[in-house]
């Protein structure tokens, strides 16, 4: 019996399982790069196809390293007040070094440090990870988990007939709702012509 055993095991054992989610974490962070002249570029940015069950098995793993790049954002902004416009190895350069501004640099710039290594050693992949900090963990600056969504397709996987899915980042894709308009049918249009057309004769009598 599996009581209080947690999560989905695949057919893998533990390294193949690790590698498994980290790979369909890492394939969804890269459809966001700029894959114009890639020979692989993505169909649509931001969305992976998937089964049902290694959606529902990654996604936690993905909320988790935009958690972490999130965080890190506004110890991201105290370095970049705090960094030098010098260029490296000059006496401006140099002289910063000495000052106590650079400690202070320093000790900002220490989080996002860790935090990115944290990320990569979760993710694997160095692209995904400078994706994920550059352009993800800002785009979701303002948003308190919920970073991701599962949508189930209606055709199964050819071959075996498993459950697909489509996995993908919140506010990239987002379908617009559309108020359906009510219909007009003759007959109210014929009415209403007749209606104007009598108040018109009304108005000429009067």
């Amino acid at each position: 019996m599996r009581h209080r055993k947690k999560g989905r095991k695949f057919g893998r054992n533990p390294s193949h399982q690790r590698a498994l989610l980290r790979n369909l974490a890492s394939a969804l962070i890269l459809t966001e790069r700029d894959a114009e002249f890639d020979a692989n570029a993505p169909k649509v940015k931001g969305r992976i196809v998937t089964t049902l069950q290694k959606a529902k098995e990654v996604r936690p793993l993905v909320e988790k390293c935009v958690t972490i790049a999130r965080k890190s954002l506004r110890h991201q902004e105290t370095a970049d007040q705090l960094e030098t416009n010098a260029d490296r190895g000059s006496d401006k350069w140099r002289s910063w070094r000495q000052s106590e501004e650079w400690h202070e640099w320093n000790k900002a710039i220490a989080p996002v440090l860790a935090a990115r290594r944290r990320a990569l050693r979760l993710l694997g992949d160095k692209q995904a990870v400078e994706i994920l900090f550059d352009e993800i963990g800002p785009r979701f600056a303002d948003r308190d988990g919920g970073y991701t969504r599962i949508l189930k397709l209606a055709i199964p996987r050819l071959g075996d007939a498993g459950a697909r899915a489509i996995l993908e980042f919140v506010g990239v894709n987002d379908r617009v709702r559309k108020k359906s308009e009510k219909p007009a049918f003759d007959d109210d249009e014929v009415a209403e012509e007749t209606a104007e057309e009598e108040l018109a004769g009304e108005a000429k009598e009067e």
